[in-house]
Parts: structure tokens; C-alpha cells; sequence
């Protein structure tokens, strides 16, 4: 894709005096999507220490080259969200060279980045999980390009959180003199009508508030780019189009996250090549061993002065997950069949989203499918309405864990990635 560099820095000033659908208009006349690049172009997630430490490089000589950050001794751009299990780090590869990534933000104990100078409550009313893109960084060589690397990242974001993270908005927040781009050609929505003058997270630069819902973004992408030529349909491309070139990752389990940082990683990143750790402060040293607080984790996290007089609650107690499902209950009137969606679960309990009223209080037999060859069958209860507050969920107590319930929950308990996930539940013995 190709727009704004083709435009000479002499018809910028005249662009802005531009009405705004004009200037949309002109940024979309610009597109030019393939859908089939090169296939030495590869898109998956960064999981190894040689690919992370190549995106938080480029990261760096980024943000140091638009005068978002100032240069650090490690050469990298490292922060304490890249450390969180709820933090996907997105790469592209040319050649085998990291060329682009970008990091995909799950709410966790610490929030958001931008949550510090931009009001979330209206997307949160909405409804569905949030998810903020952060950390985007295209090497110099392809930035003249136009979007021969971005708009292929893109659309692996847009592919990964529809199908693997579980996140109906993004948000983000921008330079002012980025947000048309995004505006225009994505459809994302301002959060503030006036730019933020001082953005800590990006050295004081100035930044813009956007998101963007998922669920109704294929309709404006349909109604403005549906009848266009499939170079420039941005509706095929994002929601249509299959790419070969983006490597989605394999999981045995319907989770919602793809963790990758072992206590090898943390402590390299954040202990020897950057003082990450080192620099929290108490609160945040507390909620960072409430994430991890596995025995493997403890040599490498930051020592905590003071336990707490109150233990912090662990973020993934209850584990996040998408797993269908099906309630399966007598009731006076007869037998009823519910369809179910659970969104997190733990050893004795599970919270779901139902489309109908679920009944209270009665006992039935629940099958959930935990992954793509795993179910659990158990009896269990509805026992509380609008679980967390929201109209259409349920909390839901079990009677007892089955085999493939208590395997999973131990696999989620002493699995640190995405890769211990897969792995730890098959070298289980059948009657554990």
C-alpha cells in the first residue's frame, strides 16, 4: 500500500486546509493492498530471545528517531508490558530479518499504557475484551514502501486478535499528525477531541486517543471499500483474504493468550540488558510476583522490600479462555439444552456468556470444549447473574473437575508459555 509519502512535503501544508472527508478521500486513493506478497515475507509471533531482542532493536532506533524516546544503553525499547503473559509481541520477517512488529497489550493488574491520560469508559460500556496496540516499528529500509510491511502486520493483528486474543476493541494512541491515517483508512474513533500535549510513555511527545470496534468494523470496511478493484478493497484484504505468509500459532487449548517469556527471557531483558526491574516500585515489584508466582520465576523477578500485609490476587487466577459449550439441565417445564460460551475458568468454576436467560440454582450436566480433541463433562450450577456486573454472563460452580478439567487447570497452573501449555497436559498419566 502507498499514501501520505506520495505526497511532497509542499502539498502537505495544503492538505490540512482541506474539508476532512477530503482529506480521507484523498488518504484512501492511495491504497494499494496485495494480498499475496512475496512469500519471503513471514509474519508470527516473536518467541525466541533472537527474534524479541531484533524487535525491541528496531523498536528503539525508532522511537529514538521520531524523538519519542532517548537512547538507551541497551540499544533496545523494553517496558514492563512486554514482560506481562497478556502481551503478544507481533513480528515480520524478511529473509529471515526482522523487518516490523508491533505488541498487542491485554488488560492486566498493570492497565494500560495510555490508560494514564486517556478515559477508557466508553469503550468499556461496549462491552468485549480491550486490547491496545503498542510498540510499532517498521525498519527504515521499507518505509518508503509504503505499507509493504505494515499493512501486511496489520492485518495479522486484525487476523490474531478476531480469532486467537479474544479482543472485540483496540486501542491506541498516536502522534496527531498519524491519527488520519488511522482514522481514514482503519475507521478508528478518536477518544478525546483534543490531543493529549504530553504523552510519558513516548518521551512527552504529543499522542491522539483512537479505537477501534472489531465486531462492526467489517461493515464500514464492506460499505467503503466492497466495490473497489481487490488492489485497493481493503474489506477482502483484511477480512477476506487468506495469507499464507502469517504464521498463526498452534494452541491445543482455547486460550486467549500466547505467553512466551520464560524466567531465562525475563531475566535477560529486564535484569541484565535493561534495568526494567530494577527501577519498579514497591506496588508494582508486588503485582509483578502476584503474576508470576511460580518457584521458577522468583530467582529472576525483583525483591520485594515488605511482603504484603494483604496478598496481591493473582491476575490469572481464573484463567482466560474461549471454550464453546453446552449446559444440558431439568427443569420442571422439561429438558433444556443452553449454548454456552466460557470465558475464564478455574479448578472449581467458570464464568460464561449466554444469549438466553440461563435458570439458577439447578444442577445439570455441562460439556465444555476446552480445545480443538478436549472436552469436560460435568455436573454444575449456575449460581450467580451478571457475573462482573455484565447483563448476559453467569458464574458457574462445578461439582466436582473431571480428569480433562483438573489436567487443564494443571497445565494452565505450572506452564509458563504458550509452548508448556501444549505440552505439559500429554505427558500426564490418564488417572491423574
Amino acid at each position: 500500500m502507498s499514501f501520505g509519502r506520495s505526497l511532497n512535503q509542499s502539498l502537505r501544508k495544503l492538505f490540512a486546509f482541506l474539508p476532512r472527508q477530503t482529506r480521507f478521500a484523498i488518504y484512501r486513493s492511495f491504497v494499494e493492498c496485495d494480498a499475496s506478497p512475496s512469500p519471503r515475507l513471514v509474519l508470527k509471533i516473536a518467541e525466541t530471545r533472537d527474534e524479541l531482542e531484533a524487535c525491541f532493536k528496531l523498536l528503539h532506533d525508532a522511537y529514538v528517531g521520531s524523538g519519542f524516546m532517548k537512547p538507551d544503553p541497551s540499544g533496545m525499547r523494553v517496558t514492563l508490558y512486554h514482560a506481562l503473559p497478556t502481551t503478544t509481541t507481533l513480528c515480520a520477517k524478511y529473509d529471515g530479518e526482522v523487518v516490523g512488529t508491533l505488541s498487542l497489550i491485554r488488560e492486566s493488574l498493570f492497565g494500560f499504557p495510555l490508560q494514564a491520560i486517556f478515559d477508557l469508559n466508553q469503550v468499556r460500556e461496549r462491552k468485549g475484551q480491550i486490547a491496545e496496540v503498542s510498540a510499532l516499528a517498521v525498519h527504515p529500509k521499507f518505509r518508503k514502501t509504503g505499507g509493504t510491511i505494515l499493512f501486511p502486520l496489520m492485518k495479522f493483528m486484525y487476523n490474531y486478535c478476531t480469532t486467537f486474543f479474544d479482543t472485540r476493541h483496540l486501542v491506541i494512541a498516536v502522534n496527531p499528525n498519524r491519527i488520519e491515517m488511522y482514522e481514514s483508512l482503519l475507521f478508528f474513533e478518536r477518544l478525546t477531541e483534543n490531543s493529549v500535549d504530553n504523552y510519558d510513555f513516548a518521551n512527552g511527545a504529543p499522542a491522539v486517543g483512537a479505537t477501534l470496534d472489531l465486531r462492526t468494523a467489517p461493515i464500514l470496511f464492506k460499505q467503503v471499500y466492497g466495490k473497489k478493484p481487490l488492489r485497493r478493497n481493503m474489506h477482502h484484504y483484511f477480512i477476506e483474504a487468506v495469507m499464507p505468509n502469517i504464521v498463526l500459532p498452534t494452541r491445543r487449548y482455547f486460550t486467549t493468550n500466547d505467553p512466551v517469556m520464560t524466567p531465562a527471557l525475563l531475566d535477560y531483558f529486564f535484569n541484565q540488558r535493561t534495568q526494567v526491574f530494577a527501577q519498579l516500585d514497591e506496588h508494582k515489584k508486588q503485582l509483578l510476583h502476584a503474576i508470576y508466582n511460580l518457584d521458577a520465576f522468583q530467582p529472576v523477578l525483583p525483591p520485594i522490600a515488605q511482603p504484603a500485609e494483604q496478598k496481591v490476587q493473582r491476575s490469572h487466577q481464573r484463567y482466560s479462555v474461549k471454550c464453546p459449550g453446552s449446559f444440558d439441565v431439568q427443569l420442571t417445564s422439561g429438558a433444556r439444552v443452553y449454548e454456552l460460551l466460557v470465558v475464564d475458568l478455574s479448578l472449581y468454576g467458570f464464568q460464561v456468556y449466554s444469549q438466553v436467560a440461563l435458570p439458577l440454582g439447578e444442577w445439570g450436566e455441562a460439556l465444555i470444549k476446552l480445545g480443538t480433541a478436549e472436552k469436560s463433562i460435568t455436573k454444575a450450577k449456575a449460581v450467580r447473574e451478571r457475573a462482573n456486573g455484565l447483563a448476559g454472563f453467569y458464574g458457574f460452580q462445578l461439582a466436582e473437575p473431571d480428569l480433562a478439567w483438573r489436567k487443564f487447570v494443571n497445565a494452565m497452573q505450572s506452564g509458563s508459555t504458550h509452548d508448556d501449555l501444549d505440552n505439559a497436559t500429554r505427558f500426564l498419566p490418564d488417572a491423574a
